[in-house]
């Protein structure tokens, strides 16, 4: 299924990062930073599918070779804690090729971008080797300052603004469903927050009861019990660094947990549309007249069914009421739901689980120092290592 992910972030000096590095790294390209003379090597790096340079055409011709063009971008800042370059991560659609992906960023790109002033550097990754494999995506650079014949000039303030990412989001999201329609693929992503998706879905699934649009009404209603979850929190890139070998920290814990929330909404919901689709289908083969017939409906019949379960965990929810064995995890309340016997929703209770995490942030914070210590260790290793290895090559 089509997922969205849209996140917008810098790349500073006073983060100890840099330009030249961080674009090595995307493109898994060997860049030498001409400002402090360290190589990037990273052409060990695998599951690059596709990388190019987008410019204005007032851009000069330099602008195209990769590392002429992340040089200008350090060499065009004097601060030491300076915001470099800006950096896009976008989700791809599973669904589509390589080919289909790289033709929806570029569209992207240009009409969002480089229309815009700036340059764009993309990298198109494969999911790991490891982990969710429809994770396809596309690291998009932005250089931070207008360019012209002669180089880089000012920084542009206006890209800064909050309201141009609101902007951002939600063209990516149109480009997404609109390729996705051009391909005849029925998936769709939206860019609200799960909050507003959930609403609309409940909605809809009202306006379609009231119609009598039984097969609507069920397929919102699926919709709703998917959305009834709260979103992946973020992680430093420290965080993923440590995830990524294995190493635990208090953060991706909590990402882990989320997502792990969010693949048993997922199943709820996929046994709720099965339910439906299977008593849709019951009653065009004539059951519904023969239960009639005997004075019973269906959801008499099945009074445990997942549209009556979700019913009445709606109808308590509304009028505040809960069971008094409700168990005590999210999880488990989500699946007691799912059971029948929670009558919370799950909205609530996954919201409690989030002020209980924020409650923890503190803590995190001194936990992470620990940890990102233990990880510029395990680097430092990485890059020793690696330089042995190019020197005996």
């Amino acid at each position: 299924m089509a997922i969205y992910h849209f996140d917008a972030s810098v790349i500073s000096r006073s983060k100890g990062r840099s330009a030249t590095a961080a674009i090595a790294y995307r493109t898994a390209e060997v860049i030498k930073d001409h400002r402090t003379g360290e190589v990037h090597d990273y052409t060990r790096k695998g599951g690059v599918l596709h990388t190019e340079i987008i410019a204005p055409d007032h851009a000069p011709a330099w602008v195209h070779d990769r590392s002429s063009l992340w040089n200008a971008v350090e060499d065009a800042e004097r601060r030491k804690d300076a915001q470099v370059a800006r950096e896009v991560r976008v989700a791809l659609p599973s669904e589509l090729t390589t080919a289909q992906n790289a033709d929806l960023v570029r569209a992207f790109v240009r009409e969002q971008f480089v229309a815009r002033g700036m340059i764009a550097d993309v990298a198109i990754h494969a999911p790991g080797r490891e982990g969710d494999q429809r994770n396809h995506h596309a690291h998009i650079m932005l250089t931070t300052r207008e360019v012209g014949p002669e180089g880089f000039g000012a920084k542009e303030r206006d890209w800064n603004a909050k309201d141009l990412l609101v902007d951002w989001r939600q063209s990516w999201a149109e480009h997404v469903n609109d390729t996705l329609e051009r391909c005849d693929i029925h998936e769709r992503v939206d860019h609200r927050t799960l909050v507003a998706q959930r609403a609309d879905a409940l909605s809809l699934a009202h306006d379609a009861k009231e119609r009598g649009d039984e097969p609507a009404q069920a397929e919102h209603m699926a919709r709703a019990v998917e959305l009834d979850r709260p979103a992946l929190p973020g992680m430093s890139a420290g965080s993923w660094s440590m995830m990524r070998r294995g190493l635990t920290t208090p953060a991706a814990e909590r990402w882990q947990d989320v997502k792990h929330l969010a693949a048993q909404a997922r199943e709820i919901a996929a046994e709720f549309r099965d339910w439906a689709r299977d008593w849709l289908d019951r009653l065009v083969d004539g059951m519904h007249e023969r239960t009639v017939a005997d004075g019973l409906s269906m959801r008499q019949r099945d009074p445990q069914s997942p549209l009556e379960r979700l019913r009445a965990v709606q109808e308590a929810a509304r009028e505040g009421r809960a069971t008094a064995d409700a168990p005590q995890t999210a999880l488990d309340r989500l699946q007691a739901a799912r059971d029948g016997r929670d009558r919370d929703t799950g909205a609530d209770v996954l919201r409690n689980e989030e002020r209980a995490g924020h409650d923890l942030q503190q803590q995190d914070a001194e936990r992470e120092q620990a940890v990102e210590k233990e990880r510029e260790r395990l680097l430092e290793k990485e890059r020793v290592a690696e330089r042995e290895g190019l020197s005996h090559s």
